[in-house]
């Protein structure tokens, strides 16, 4: 079938969810979530661990609902966290639940954000929170993702993966809380869901005064309008739409599907970016051998398109580090 033309009516509905909780017995729901969401027509991934479920999901308004009452009815997950948007076309190729080690991987097996996350601060409040020169900003995103947009004023840890968060704080941790009386510290990430965990580990460091964008980037855009907005740029998101803008608009990045980041309409322009196969943040990363074969697979994805028919090989963007 040709995912540009879902078989649910547009617009598709998305549902970005996480939720920590305790679920010992995580491999037991798999199954019966996978059945449900093939049955309902839903495309997507939803990563399932003894801390919790997180991932983003889209089809009908309908069977996204009869999802998310199954997810509900899941121990301790009743209060889900779901932030609701939709798409022009199906923004999925297929449908995953994974079990996992954690839902969003940090490393650190000795933090519970059920039970020790930092303070949540809706996004109305957020402006002045940032805005107070006592505050210390932190984007805990990756670096592919703050290059596309973050808050003015943020700092950028350039951190290449989330795992690699605990080091580069560890390593900066005295210039950026000083001697004295510490900075409060803001955080922020897509969803949510790095921050809970981001806040969990800062106060098992011993910060306390550590506080948290409820419901992300994506609540903040959502509900804030756009001239009273911190927000500069767009927000990376990890399905096919790409990046969003204010009131979760649509983007104006494409994705590089050799190496999965976002790239500007600049980047195609130059001699280094390939449909397909290569753009200018990673064709130095790949050998030729390796663009040969992105080449290859993205002439058959081009025959499966012109046949109406997906191609096995497609890709979907990076797996969802943030469920939103």
């Amino acid at each position: 079938m040709d995912i540009s033309r879902p078989d649910c009516p547009a617009p598709v509905q998305v549902a970005a969810l996480y939720r920590f909780a305790r679920l010992p017995h995580c491999a037991d729901l798999r199954a019966p979530l996978q059945r449900l969401c093939l049955e309902e027509g839903i495309r997507g991934t939803l990563l399932l661990a003894s801390e919790g479920i997180n991932g983003t999901i889209a089809g009908s308004p309908e069977g996204i609902s009869r999802v998310l009452d199954h997810i509900r009815a899941l121990p301790d997950c009743a209060d889900v966290d779901v932030k609701l948007s939709s798409a022009s076309a199906m923004p999925f190729h297929r449908m995953k639940v994974r079990l996992k080690a954690e839902i969003v991987t940090m490393g650190q097996p000795d933090i519970d954000p059920a039970a020790s996350a930092g303070t949540y601060v809706e996004p109305q409040d957020w402006n002045a929170l940032i805005a107070d020169p006592n505050t210390i900003v932190i984007d805990t995103r990756n670096d592919y993702e703050v290059a596309v947009g973050t808050f003015e004023g943020a700092i950028d840890p350039k951190t290449a993966r989330f795992r690699d968060f605990p080091e580069w704080f560890r390593n900066e941790r005295g210039r950026l809380l000083g001697s004295g009386t510490p900075p409060k510290v803001a955080m922020f990430c897509t969803g949510g869901i790095r921050c809970e965990k981001s806040t969990a580990f800062l106060k098992a460091e011993g910060v306390e005064d550590v506080y948290h964008l409820k419901g992300g980037i994506l609540k903040y855009l959502e509900t804030v309008p756009e001239e009273q907005s911190l927000w500069r740029g767009e927000c990376f998101v990890f399905d096919q739409r790409v990046t969003i803008g204010h009131g979760l608009a649509q983007g104006t990045y494409t994705l590089c599907h050799a190496c999965r980041r976002p790239v500007r309409a600049d980047d195609i322009e130059s001699p280094l970016y390939e449909p397909g196969v290569s753009c200018p943040a990673c064709h130095h990363e790949r050998s030729e051998g390796q663009r040969a074969s992105y080449r290859e697979r993205h002439r058959q994805e081009l025959l499966a398109a012109e046949q109406g028919r997906a191609h096995v090989g497609m890709v979907n963007p990076r797996p969802d580090q943030d469920g939103h």
